[in-house]
């Protein structure tokens, strides 16, 4: 499992953040009944209430004190407790008391970036069905609402956590729902409650979410971490930009912290297209700020593949490659969707897909559960012989396939002149030959190189094979 430490500097860190105070205990709105609780962890809990207050905190048998300082602020750490699926009580005693009811310890998942994440049950597939079957008392949610900031919020309104039913699941996010609902179709996962934090903004790109941390630990960022002192920018009438860096970071990620959560699930980089591998650099800045944030170093960090599209432009498949050197990254899983895409709508609706994609990176990497296929086919090597390109995959130790049985597509090759041309293409085992007219020796291969490319190629399991190059032309 992974660890929580130095809790007290965390909390103290975060409790610097300015938080009005009155005469009675208040705590941030990410605590409110129905609640999941992040299991075996320490639990962090704060809030404000008149300086020198003694407070008391209480959920089950587990019971700890924390006092005001002089600015109102308190913070206490419950000890690690186990999964639990029975509601129970989390009671605050200060000035005042709050008693928070239904309150549940199980697993706590972050749900950011931009519209993809946003995207509801209620939009998605099926979405009749889907409420129909929506009844699940252990899932649980809460929505942070859209508003950047100008410096770290210690609170935001919130309607607070709500449970799945069949009139609340229609609103939560889609991928989230789905990758829960994944999560507890293991046995192991039977009496393990999940709480979904949905923290997203659709077209919004990854650095308003990202810290000033995390920008100083990436150097081929400099240009943004040596101006800092200038983001977020705000325009003429004083409105804050949403799009530049810090914003959405001190609006919608800082009042979440230290609230225990295991880790992120990330859907963005529409808005982020034709950066190429600048953008492994972001996701490097952005993965970095939140583990420090969280206190983890080890936290996981689990994102989407950016699916086909007609952006009508030529920089998707770099984003690909920038995504594809993301998983270099220790800590981190990327879900596949070239072959769950809608190339007129960038908004594809089968999200259940993704989830249950995303859920599996999680059991295989997270919770450790075996004999799970988390990838489809990836580029290993490229042999030469004669006028043929042999390629090898990792991946694809069980053979490959295609999908519905179609043809081999989207491979293409080059000459020293760097013109490519279609490539045609053989399955033999778990390899791929190509070859093609007009090319007596092969420089180069790509594969499904393209922002409409929705190749045919899968591993006996079923997962499409990643878009590649074997060149670094320009």
């Amino acid at each position: 499992m992974i660890r929580m430490r130095g809790l007290g500097l965390v909390l103290a860190a975060c409790l610097g953040l300015a938080a009005p105070v009155s005469a009675e205990v208040k705590l941030p709105s990410i605590f409110s009944n129905s609640m999941v609780l992040q299991r075996d962890k320490p639990i962090a809990v704060w809030g404000w209430d008149n300086p020198g207050t003694e407070v008391t905190v209480s959920l089950g048998e587990s019971k700890t004190a924390a006092k005001a300082d002089d600015q109102g602020k308190w913070s206490a750490s419950l000890p690690a407790q186990k999964a639990n699926a029975t509601g129970q009580t989390l009671t605050v005693k200060g000035s005042s008391e709050k008693a928070f009811t239904d309150v549940l310890v199980g697993e706590v998942w972050l749900c950011s970036g931009q519209s993809n994440m946003e995207w509801t049950v209620n939009i998605s597939a099926y979405p009749a069905e889907e409420r129909l079957n929506g009844d699940h008392p252990l899932i649980r949610h809460i929505k942070i609402p859209q508003r950047p900031s100008a410096k770290p919020e210690a609170d935001v309104p919130t309607k607070g956590w709500e449970v799945a039913t069949p009139k609340t699941v229609g609103n939560f996010t889609a991928v989230g729902y789905f990758f829960a609902l994944n999560l507890r179709k293991d046995k192991e996962f039977a009496n393990v409650p999940v709480g979904l934090i949905g923290s997203n903004w659709g077209g919004t790109r990854i650095e308003p979410w990202t810290t000033p941390e995390g920008f100083k630990s990436v150097p081929a960022l400099k240009d943004i971490a040596d101006k800092l002192d200038t983001f977020p920018t705000k325009d003429d009438k004083g409105n804050i930009n949403m799009q530049t860096p810090l914003a959405l970071y001190y609006g919608m990620i800082s009042p979440l912290v230290p609230y225990g959560i295991r880790g992120a699930l990330w859907y963005q980089g529409e808005s982020n297209n034709g950066e190429g591998m600048l953008y492994t650099e972001k996701m490097r800045a952005l993965i970095n700020g939140w583990r420090k944030l969280w206190n983890d170093e080890n936290m996981p960090f689990y994102f989407v593949q950016i699916a086909p599209y007609r952006y009508k432009s030529t920089g998707l498949p770099f984003l690909w490659e920038a995504q594809m050197a993301a998983l270099k990254i220790p800590g981190t899983g990327m879900a596949q969707t070239t072959d769950i895409s809608n190339i007129n709508d960038i908004h594809p609706n089968n999200k259940q897909e993704v989830g249950r994609r995303l859920a599996n990176i999680a059991l295989a990497k997270t919770y450790g559960k075996q004999g799970l296929a988390l990838n489809g086919p990836i580029f290993k090597a490229m042999k030469l012989e004669g006028g043929k390109a042999r390629i090898s995959f990792d991946g694809a130790e069980n053979g490959l396939n295609t999908r519905f049985g179609a043809a081999v597509s989207h491979f293409t090759v080059a000459g020293a002149d760097k013109k490519f041309a279609p490539a045609k293409a053989v399955i033999e085992g778990n390899e791929v030959v190509l070859s093609a007219e007009g090319v007596s020796e092969i420089a180069a291969v790509r594969f499904a190189w393209d922002e409409l490319a929705e190749p045919s190629l899968v591993n006996k399991e079923g997962l499409p094979a990643y878009p590649f190059r074997t060149d670094d032309w320009k």
